[in-house]
């Protein structure tokens, strides 16, 4: 059985970032049946804060990282700061295991306040998870403040690339639901 879990950089809920992957999640659900928890920063992030490896967070947080480290999939997804990931979202991913995302597929996803942060999933996301050998899976997904309404993904043109990102997922989530 394919399990999926997501991890969001955010240091807040709600935010559009946890929308989004919310979004993705649903439609990983509907599409191959799969589902899992959505942890956010805020899950793990007071114990993070002072780990300086992994035995010194929480029985809690170490859980989480367990259930990321054994999902059969994994949707990241980041908030950007100045051009990048969050640097808290980098030091929860620098307490997992090396070897713990070869071969999986990761779905990279962000969010941000314009346009010009469109790049952070090719340029920032996509080479830190090259570091773990994972298999990003070819169709990021950045969505900016303007394909939001009320905090919930409307841009057609944005549910059209998680669509993508999603098909993206087939060899290793399986057949879709019917």
């Amino acid at each position: 059985m394919s399990r999926i879990v997501a991890f969001v950089g955010n240091y807040q809920r709600p935010s559009k970032t946890r929308n989004l992957t919310e979004y993705v999640m649903r439609q990983v659900g509907a599409r191959y049946g799969v589902t899992g928890p959505i942890y956010d920063l805020l899950d793990i992030v007071t114990p993070a804060g002072i780990a300086l490896q992994r035995d010194d967070l929480s029985p809690e947080a170490q859980a989480i990282l367990n259930e990321i480290e054994g999902a059969n999939a994994v949707v990241f997804a980041s908030p950007v700061y100045k051009g990048s990931y969050s640097g808290m979202f980098k030091h929860v991913i620098d307490l997992l295991r090396p070897d713990c995302l070869a071969r999986k597929p990761i779905l990279i996803a962000a969010s941000g306040g314009g346009d010009r942060h469109a790049l952070v999933v090719e340029h920032a996301m996509r080479p830190l998870f090259g570091f773990f050998a994972a298999h990003t899976v070819a169709t990021a997904v950045y969505a900016s403040e303007r394909h939001f309404a009320q905090g919930e993904l409307v841009a057609p043109e944005i549910v059209a690339r998680v669509d993508a990102a999603i098909t993206d997922l087939a060899p290793w989530l399986g057949r879709e639901q019917h």
